[in-house]
């Protein structure tokens, strides 16, 4: 990529080098029709719903006909359209739409059709300046939406249609690297899956280093290999976290670090690796280095005499368990559970055989990081 770094006027702070002038300023409904009109609905199409699309992906294809599609189901698309997703826009959830055939869209997303370059535009709608405007015009708490209206009045800068198409080929590249990238860690972790249930519902037996079998597994209740520790000493004072701390805070769900805190004391270091255990929604995740905990209803689980930890907590992802209501689970209800345990030197060979899927999901998904933030960079370096 040849660019220059020359900001005069309303240009990028990166741009290609055979291109001059500056961009023009223009709501987005004066380069753009938003949600055109459309004809009757075929008998039978794809649906797109704010589901189907994550990431710039279309994760699935439904075909239904015209009698059981949802009143929502209003916009059809041509090749070359962008969705635009109206509700929660900051997660950019949009789509480039090149497919061929019959497909029919939400009103939850803005159908976005123009004369510009549309992947360009597709670009420029993951631009964070322009994110921050719609989300500066959304209305609502629990589901934050924009109106086409207040969305076509936001003004976007863009240049050319032959500077237009080079960014946006030039930033297709770096889509096509992260959605390659995905699919890697998609596939290692459907994998991970198949040989977890394999060994450990399947109870398929290793061998040990002289070839002969382990002994046979035995059944335990988890409370039998695990004992829990309560987080009150370990719980954060300040939520002021920042990036430039060393100490981890922690939590069970999805999110796992909620940020870093400076404070020096009150920190787990004994025990690792531990699980870290919601007592409310039993969200677990396994933990191997010093950390803070944010709530009180997280237990600390640590391995007794005679259990791998790596194991236990392999053994928990398999469980199939119906929370019943808001309630602690853990003394009362899952330390009951009963699971198969082999031999420790049996336990360590499964965990060490896992642990090696886990360190290559983990390569795989900061090299995707990577990808992510060079991505974020060219967006805020090539647009206005």
């Amino acid at each position: 990529m040849s660019t220059k770094k020359l900001k005069v006027g309303n240009v990028p702070n990166l741009r290609f080098r055979e291109f001059e002038g500056e961009w023009e300023i223009k709501k987005l409904g004066e380069v753009c029709k938003i949600n055109p009109q459309n004809s009757n609905l075929p008998n039978t199409f794809v649906y797109i719903d704010l589901e189907s699309v994550v990431g710039g992906i279309l994760l699935k294809e439904e075909r239904i006909s015209k009698e059981e599609a949802p009143s929502r189901a209003q916009r059809l698309l041509e090749k070359n359209d962008v969705l635009f997703q109206m509700v929660r826009p900051y997660q950019k959830n949009n789509l480039y739409f090149d497919a061929e055939g019959d497909y029919v869209a939400s009103t939850g997303y803005a159908q976005i059709r123009t004369e510009q370059n549309p992947q360009f535009i597709f670009q420029y709608l993951h631009f964070q300046k322009f994110v921050d405007k719609v989300i500066e015009r959304c209305t609502g708490t629990s589901y934050p939406a924009i109106n086409s209206t207040d969305l076509s009045n936001i003004p976007i800068s863009f240049p050319i249609l032959s500077e237009q198409k080079k960014i946006a080929d030039f930033l297709s590249i770096i889509d096509l690297r992260i959605s390659t990238q995905s699919k890697i860690i998609l596939q290692l972790e459907t994998s991970m899956q198949s040989i977890r249930d394999k060994l450990l519902k399947q109870q398929i037996s290793l061998k040990d280093e002289k070839g002969d079998d382990f002994p046979d597994w035995e059944v335990k209740k988890l409370g039998d290999c695990l004992d829990y520790i309560q987080p009150t000493n370990y719980l954060v004072s300040s939520t002021e976290y920042h990036n430039s701390y060393k100490t981890p805070v922690l939590t069970a769900g999805k999110t796992f670090i909620l940020g870093y805190t400076n404070e020096d004391y009150g920190i787990f270091t004994e025990n690792l690796p531990v699980i870290i255990f919601d007592d409310f929604t039993i969200a677990t995740k396994f933990v191997k280095f010093p950390f803070k905990a944010k709530s009180s209803a997280m237990k600390i689980l640590v391995a007794k005499e005679g259990i791998d930890i790596k194991f236990i907590y392999e053994s928990m992802q398999i469980i199939k368990y119906e929370i019943g209501g808001h309630e602690r689970h853990w003394i009362s209800k899952f330390a009951q559970l009963e699971i198969s345990i082999p031999s420790l030197p049996e336990q360590n060979a499964i965990s060490i055989f896992l642990s090696s899927i886990d360190e290559k999901i983990d390569i795989e998904r900061k090299l995707l990081e990577q990808y992510e933030k060079q991505k974020k960079y060219l967006l805020q370096s090539l647009f206005i």
